[in-house]
């Protein structure tokens, strides 16, 4: 018998977990395990009206895998982000504008660190209007392929970057904003991502910039049109947040981005990471 009630929300990616209080499952192994095979098979669990607290969502995300605490001190509880475009409760809030274009996190970290595993996010205020988190399943996106497309895009290679991404925000940015934006190392994927479990997935998105040893309009011309088979209105689930709603997503496996909203609306979400331990490759 099922741990949990799951109903699906669209055919592609999401669905809906009911009658399960993260608070009190964060000290049930197994619950984390079924949440797990959850997103597994679904990408994204929606968890209505849980009215999570912080410190309870930290706890519940350690039985997912070790937390990710390399944005600690924007928040008093550690391993929580404030996701939020006010500068006062988040100094990096400009750079989350480009969370408005579709992205995989993680693809290009400072180090050698391997993509993020699971990221969970709880609303404490929402958007008059817009604000929408969406979500594309990228299992999805490489199984639509035709053979021979499975076959030529499985041998070519993409280069990632800060600045692909930040460009799409700010398209003249300074010199001084372009080098800091230079300073953050680029990093080569492959464009499908074999995973341990033998599924495979398109890596794409804002910070894909161009693919190596293709003519560089024609393969940005490629990468985006795979991104926008990827993500049509069919493909596609879109949460509207409600305060108290808290999402979990398979970072691995799940494309997303926020629906445009007001600049200088309240909106935050707290956010946790579940570090990840498998490289793309």
């Amino acid at each position: 018998m099922s741990l949990l009630t799951i109903n699906k929300l669209t055919e592609s990616v999401g669905a809906e977990v009911c009658g399960l209080d993260l608070a009190h499952a964060a000290s049930n192994d197994s619950v984390g395990a079924a949440i797990l095979d959850a997103l597994e098979t679904n990408g994204v669990l929606v968890f209505r009206g849980l009215h999570l607290e912080p410190e309870a969502q930290v706890a519940f995300c350690r039985r997912l895998g070790a937390i990710d605490h390399s944005s600690d001190g924007h928040h008093p509880v550690a391993g929580i982000y404030p996701i939020t475009l006010n500068p006062a409760k988040n100094s990096s809030a400009a750079y989350l504008k480009a969370t408005f274009d579709w992205h995989i996190d993680g693809c290009t970290p400072l180090g050698d660190e391997v993509p993020q595993k699971a990221t969970i996010l709880s609303a404490v205020q929402v958007a008059e209007w817009g604000g929408e988190t969406e979500f594309a399943n990228s299992y999805a996106a490489y199984d639509a392929l035709s053979p021979a497309e499975k076959e030529r895009f499985g041998a070519l290679r993409v280069v990632h970057s800060l600045e692909a991404s930040q460009r799409r925000v700010t398209a003249d940015p300074s010199p001084e904003l372009l080098a800091r934006w230079r300073s953050r190392p680029t990093h080569e994927h492959p464009l499908v991502w074999t995973h341990r479990s033998g599924r495979k997935s398109l890596v794409l998105g804002a910070s894909a910039d161009y693919v190596v040893g293709m003519d560089l309009d024609e393969g940005r011309a490629l990468l985006a049109e795979l991104l926008d088979r990827a993500t049509t209105p069919d493909r596609v689930y879109s949460h509207i947040w409600t305060i108290g709603d808290t999402v979990i997503w398979d970072n691995r496996g799940v494309l997303h981005r926020a629906a445009p909203y007001d600049p200088n609306s309240p909106r935050e979400m707290l956010r946790t990471t579940v570090l990840g331990d498998e490289p793309i490759q």
